[in-house]
């Protein structure tokens, strides 16, 4: 019950990251988006991972070489994200999805933590906007677990399908989600510009505009190579990563109880 309760914290205190802007007046916004409270939110979200891990140890969910697995596969993604793909295309996500569905909503998600803290150390692409890249990949890499579910009873054709209509419409889902770490921050008066007082309405349409005019070609080129990257190597991922969770998976084994010694004599 305990690990289930970082998971959720995990979301509430991400999105609580992502919208409070929206709730402060104007002048209580710093110049430099979420300069001061960003290296708080990132050790926040290392503890809650870690926490997160010894809690599944402890439980039996996970063993130390799913502990491994996650590392390598972490490693793997950093080192993906040095693949330039056309527009916002990395091959980090193609990983995390399927490594998701493989594994479940839980390793998803902290794999996607994991794996966008790594890549930031190898590019060097450490700065505020790095806790909000690791908590929306890691919503991507939940996601994707929870499809996994579901699909891992289907066609491999049409779950392949399925993960890469996912990974083409998390493509977008990322970059829209990714611009609300800045869009509160810059304050004009524009049509693109988000104002404190805005009616819901008249703030997404704002957000709706803004995000077509600066990034909507962008992600369509990225999640368009998430989508290729997943129909290409789906098929034979899948049932690599499957095969190492099914190993992986915790045994529990039933014991019949013993029979006392005088059972035995008295028989």
């Amino acid at each position: 019950m305990r690990e289930r309760a970082i998971y959720v914290a995990m979301v509430v205190v991400g999105a609580g990251a992502f919208l409070y802007p929206f709730w402060l007046p104007a002048r209580a916004l710093p110049e430099r988006a979420h300069g001061t409270d960003a290296p708080l939110l990132a050790a926040l979200i290392g503890a809650m991972v870690v926490a997160a891990i010894v809690l599944e140890l402890r439980r039996g969910a996970i063993n130390g070489a799913t502990v491994a697995l996650l590392g390598v596969l972490s490693a793997m993604g950093g080192l993906l994200r040095l693949l330039d793909l056309p527009g916002g295309g990395s091959g980090i996500f193609f990983l995390v999805v399927l490594a998701g569905a493989a594994f479940g909503p839980r390793f998803g998600m902290l794999l996607g933590l994991c794996a966008m803290a790594t890549s930031a150390v190898i590019t060097g692409g450490v700065g505020p906007w790095l806790p909000f890249q690791m908590l929306t990949l890691g919503w991507m890499g939940g996601g994707a677990g929870w499809l996994g579910r579901l699909s891992g009873r289907w066609p491999w054709r049409v779950e392949v399908g399925a993960l890469a209509l996912y990974g083409w419409v998390a493509g977008f889902a990322f970059g829209a989600v990714m611009n609300l770490w800045f869009w509160p921050f810059a304050i004009g008066s524009g049509p693109l510009s988000w104002e404190p007082g805005l009616a819901l309405t008249t703030t997404f349409h704002r957000y709706y505009s803004f995000y077509v005019a600066s990034s909507l070609a962008w992600d369509a080129a990225g999640a368009l190579a998430n989508a290729v990257l997943i129909v290409i190597t789906g098929r034979a991922l899948l049932v690599a990563l499957r095969r190492f969770a099914d190993r992986l998976a915790p045994v529990v084994q039933l014991l019949e109880p013993s029979i006392p010694q005088e059972a035995h004599v008295n028989g």
